[in-house]
């Protein structure tokens, strides 16, 4: 299997009737996913997700692709394809259309709709092309089939994007549940007949590449769904993603069938379930919704809330619950279902919210103790069977963390693809299919971009380290008035420090210290204010670092008199 090198140089010149691959996001992590394909001069891209931070990225709301490799060449973009409606695969389409408005998203309805109401918050109007499984589009170069593939979202889709270099299949997410709620399987007949024509390479999600077997099916959740409602005393609280449209005509049905009446909360939830009802992808009982304020008032064993927030996001409405800060006070008796499956690296969050719901007596059912969800991911054996049937001369895993793109690059070798086949690439790193052979031939530079608050990529990985710095060690401020013709300190040091445990008198200690440094330091010849607070940085930080045990940010100010 090919490895891409940490230091590629940049890529040579595409050759002629050569495909380029460009990953922007996605490899390496769950999120963020954005492959770029260039051909004779012109780009299409598949997906534009988002990357939602972890604790060691505080303040952070979005993780953003990098577009610097493509903002000199947006005039080239004939279309950017969706594969699915998922906020990893969508939502940064709205930062990107802010460099170029009018490049034409193609996807599904749904997707498309998700898409629209999205970009409306940011008051862009969309040029959209509806596109369904089985039909075929042209956007310059580039000839594309759309195929129905199994998510745990409907509506959407693989792409087959053929050219002059071949053809790439890019399945987006997908599984093969045999018993999909809205009887849209994985289109394995269209697979196989890509696969008899020729799949020169073919873009894999490898999300749950390390798990054995298949995947259980959606229908299996309904009967535990049940049970959990059966089993509830109070009031219901069922916290999933807000575009898991599967997930809510469950919780709908079960509701229904208890005799209870379920409330929406949430922004992102209310949109997204009011487009998917508007177009008939949820079926919602007659009286069986709610608004929020009507909820209540009604008894606590007749009521249910499905929310947003079952990754633990801080500012989603079961961790303000959890939090006790949210209209919707969980208490004992209560029970919460967490029907999502953890997204790697936020394990932290989601333990803490169960712990703080178990803390106000609520009873909390999650997929460790009771089937209340299964993955929307292909597993090991649905991936065996899809090299099979396909046959692909090249592979590209992609959607996933290292371990998952190594596993499934193993996958495809045992079953006959050959390993130097096999493309292991990460962000940026640039990948040419040319002659019917993928291989790695450089790396673009491709970091995080961060969103915080209005501002997008101002943040800094600098700026983050002192972020966590402020967090974790504290903060100290020092001041000082110097007389530098007499050479001495006239005033201060005055030092102040925040969130560190120590009372401020405990600085006293050092402040002879930092006097004598100074008055030294102007004897020696030192003037510039800089240099001075350089001196008394120095003397606090190895003095705090000795007595304390702590690195904290220092900001020193010295003033001349």
């Amino acid at each position: 299997m090919s490895h891409p090198h940490p230091e590629l140089p940049l890529p040579p010149a595409l050759p002629s009737k050569g495909l380029r691959i460009v990953a922007l996001g996605g490899l390496g992590e769950v999120g963020r996913n954005m492959a770029v394909l260039e051909y004779e001069g012109r780009l299409l891209i598949i997906d534009c997700g988002v990357l939602f931070p972890e604790d060691h990225q505080p303040g952070v709301d979005l993780i953003l692709p990098d577009f610097d490799y493509i903002k000199d060449r947006l005039d080239d973009i004939e279309a950017i394809v969706l594969t699915h409606g998922h906020e990893d695969h969508i939502g940064a389409v709205p930062y990107l259309l802010r460099l170029r408005r009018d490049i034409p998203l193609v996807g599904s309805r749904l997707t498309l709709a998700f898409v629209e109401a999205k970009l409306k918050e940011h008051r862009i109007k969309p040029v959209l092309r509806v596109v369904a499984e089985d039909q075929t589009e042209r956007f310059g170069p580039f000839d594309c089939e759309f195929v129905a593939v199994n998510h745990s979202i409907p509506d959407a889709l693989a792409v087959a994007v053929t050219t002059g270099a071949g053809t790439v299949l890019h399945t987006g997410d997908f599984k093969m549940d045999q018993l999909p709620l809205d009887g849209r399987i994985t289109d394995l007949r269209a697979f196989a007949r890509l696969g008899e024509k020729g799949v020169d390479l073919f873009m894999v999600d490898s999300t749950n590449a390390e798990v054995p077997g298949f995947v259980t099916n959606e229908v299996e959740i309904g009967p535990a769904l049940d049970a959990a409602f059966a089993q509830a005393e109070k009031r219901i609280v069922v916290a999933s993603f807000s575009s898991h449209v599967h997930r809510v005509q469950q919780v709908l049905n079960a509701a229904h069938a208890h005799g209870r009446k379920v409330a929406l909360v949430g922004r992102s939830m209310v949109r997204n379930m009011g487009i998917a009802a508007e177009l008939g992808y949820l079926d919602v009982p007659p009286g069986v919704l709610v608004e929020l304020k009507q909820a209540a008032s009604l008894p606590d064993d007749r009521i249910v809330y499905m929310s947003t927030g079952s990754q633990g996001e801080p500012m989603a409405a079961l961790s303000r619950m959890a939090n006790g800060d949210h209209k919707v006070q969980v208490g004992h008796g209560d029970t919460v279902i967490l029907a999502s499956s953890l997204i790697p690296g936020n394990e932290n969050s989601v333990f803490r919210v169960i712990n703080g719901l178990t803390r106000l007596g609520a009873r909390v059912v999650h997929s460790g103790n009771a089937k209340v969800h299964v993955s929307g991911h292909a597993s090991a054996g649905e991936l065996l069977y899809c090299y099979n049937v396909l046959k692909p001369k090249n592979v590209m895993p992609v959607h996933g963390e290292v371990r998952h793109l190594v596993a499934n690059g193993a996958l495809a070798v045992r079953t006959g693809v050959p390993a130097d086949r096999v493309i292991l690439a990460e962000d940026g790193v640039v990948v040419d299919l040319v002659d019917g052979k993928a291989s790695v031939v450089g790396a673009v530079p491709c970091g995080y971009v961060f969103v915080d608050g209005s501002t997008v990529g101002a943040v800094t990985e600098n700026e983050l380290k002192d972020r966590r710095t402020l967090s974790e060690e504290g903060f100290v401020s020092v001041f000082a008035v110097v007389d530098t013709a007499t050479g001495k300190v006239i005033a201060g040091p005055q030092i102040l420090a925040r969130g560190m445990a120590e009372d401020n008198a405990v600085f006293e200690e050092i402040q002879p210290d930092v006097v004598a440094a100074l008055e030294n330091a102007i004897a020696g010849g030192a003037t510039d204010t800089y240099q001075l607070q350089q001196v008394m940085r120095r003397v606090i930080g190895q003095w705090v670092n000795r007595r304390l045990r702590r690195r904290p940010m220092i900001v020193p100010v010295v003033v001349e008199a």
